[in-house]
């Protein structure tokens, strides 16, 4: 494959939530992916393969799902950190690290990946733009619905 094709249809990705709680419950509450569905609107599937493992489904605002197949390849709650490889419609990695932060938790989301889905591949010179916006739009819902899952205890 091209270079030119490989940095068309690679993302990175950082965002950072600030959230009142303790890391220990934030890393907690980030480590049970199976309950992501439960408080983080775009993510409508997650479904344990082994218990390292599992296939999760995602979708935001535009009209298409991702699914892929995710494995831990990092959970150390000493460092704060939790990495997962994916392969599927999105190959690459995400990883949260989760330190103190003013008044309670830094969260810090990175994700590094390939599309791999064809009908965005085929989209991506015109789309991207948009997808990054889609990404946003997911992250920012995903911040609220984590906080607002921890002020509920």
């Amino acid at each position: 494959m091209p270079a030119w094709s490989r940095r068309l249809h690679r993302y990175r990705f950082r965002s950072v939530w600030l959230l009142d709680a303790s890391p220990a419950v934030v890393y907690a509450v980030l480590e049970r992916a199976e309950s992501y569905p439960r408080w983080w609107p775009q993510v409508r599937a997650v479904d344990p393969i082994d218990d390292r493992s599992g296939t999760a489904r995602f979708r935001s605002l535009l009209p298409y799902d991702l699914t892929v197949v995710a494995s831990e390849r990092v959970r150390d709650p000493g460092s704060g950190v939790l990495e997962i490889g994916m392969r599927g419609d999105l190959a690459g990695w995400a990883r949260w690290t989760v330190v103190p932060g003013a008044g309670g938790t830094r969260a810090v989301f990175e994700q590094d990946v390939e599309v791999r889905k064809p009908l965005l591949r085929r989209l991506a010179l015109l789309g991207r733009p948009v997808f990054v916006a889609n990404h946003a739009l997911m992250m920012r819902a995903g911040r609220r619905g984590l906080a607002a899952w921890l002020a509920r205890g």
